[in-house]
């Protein structure tokens, strides 16, 4: 496993972190669990294949993420770091701050959270819930107590925007967007390593949206084996970054993901020539954001937002049109009450990008 500085912390961390979010789950009569068993044993192999950072929240897995990591620290707690993130949104008085980290420490069975962040913070929230009611106040008192070790914020907006947080000069880490597809980051990402800050991205394969690169993967040396090889290691060749939050979903994945986090990342000029070329075609340009992350959901009209999402863009990158199922064609149904717009991290036009997307995959109006 490679490691690498963590902003001015003087943590090693390890490049590759293991993301919480999309642990396994089964349904029971409409309800969520997550399968703790089978969840534990992934983590605690990315822990005994070298990874020492894992990342949670408060709502990931149906509420129940941060209960399985605290269950799979056990025996672990002084080797790994842990990070997780208070609901911003959620916040009504400067009091919720030290109401939510206590409830999480609890949670996680903790007596403390390496790096406690504002989770999906923008303009909005910023101005409105961290300053408003004095939250960088109450961060620092909680830091001044050992309940957290290091301020962090995870960020959903412009990069100027992210530049103003970061020049606040309370933070020690961030946590963006980055991948492939998704680099609009990156300069506020180097200026968040100048200032001295852990730079922690998620989706590095973009949400799935990567997987549906085929062509790219032909055009590309033997040596990659697959197109979230191919994601990872253009992620970790980007020295502004200190750790990958991988959101893995079998023990297959953790492995894998280990084995290239172990191995050297570096691409050659002919690979960053295809992709630079590849990511200027119009039709890679036209991709919808989604990320999978299913904040989204669930939707009051049952409408598979994520899926329809997925189908549109193989259909745009391909030009074939898989199966719409009878699910997914209930995009159509959508109300337009907006809840999943005021949901999305990536700020997506959802309700005109389902009008298209219905269009474009079945022909009706």
């Amino acid at each position: 496993m490679k490691y690498r500085i963590f902003g001015n912390t003087g943590i090693k961390v390890s490049i590759l972190g293991f993301g919480a979010m999309r642990l396994p789950e089964e349904e029971i009569n409409g309800k969520y669990y997550v399968k703790e068993k089978e969840s534990i044993e992934m983590i605690n192999t990315a822990f005994k294949l070298g990874v020492n950072y894992i990342d949670t929240a408060y709502p990931y897995c149906h509420n129940q993420s941060e209960f399985i990591v605290g269950k799979a620290l056990k025996g672990w707690r002084d080797k790994v770091y842990l990070s997780t993130k208070m609901p911003t949104w959620m916040v009504e008085k400067s009091s919720d701050y030290r109401r939510f980290l206590e409830e999480q420490l609890k949670k996680l069975n903790v007596d403390y959270i390496d790096f406690y962040h504002f989770h999906a913070l923008d303009d909005d929230r910023f101005k409105n819930k961290v300053l408003k009611y004095n939250l960088l106040n109450e961060a620092q008192k909680a830091k001044d107590e050992g309940l957290i070790k290091h301020i962090s914020f995870s960020f959903h907006d412009t990069p100027d925007v992210m530049k103003k947080i970061i020049d606040t000069d309370i933070f020690e880490s961030v946590l963006c967007q980055y991948n492939l597809l998704d680099r609009i980051n990156e300069k506020s990402m180097a200026y968040a390593k100048k200032k001295g800050l852990g730079v922690t991205v998620m989706g590095p394969v973009g949400g799935g949206r990567i997987t549906a690169l085929g062509f790219l993967k032909d055009s590309i040396e033997e040596r990659i084996r697959s197109l979230p090889e191919l994601a990872l290691i253009f992620v970790f060749s980007n020295k502004d970054v200190s750790v990958a939050l991988s959101g893995m979903e079998n023990i297959n994945m953790v492995k894998e993901n280990a084995k290239i986090a172990s191995s050297e990342h570096k691409l050659t000029s002919k690979i960053i020539k295809l992709i630079e070329k590849f990511l200027s075609e119009d039709k890679v340009k036209r991709l919808i954001p989604c990320t999978n992350c299913r904040y989204c959901m669930p939707c009051t009209n049952n409408v598979a937002i994520p899926e329809i999402f997925k189908l549109i863009n193989y259909y745009t990158l391909t030009g074939l049109r898989n199966i719409y199922d009878n699910q997914s064609e209930l995009s159509y149904e959508c109300t337009e009450c907006g809840e999943c717009e005021k949901k999305c991290p990536q700020q997506i036009k959802i309700i005109d990008k389902l009008k298209e997307c219905h269009v474009a995959l079945t022909g009706k109006s």
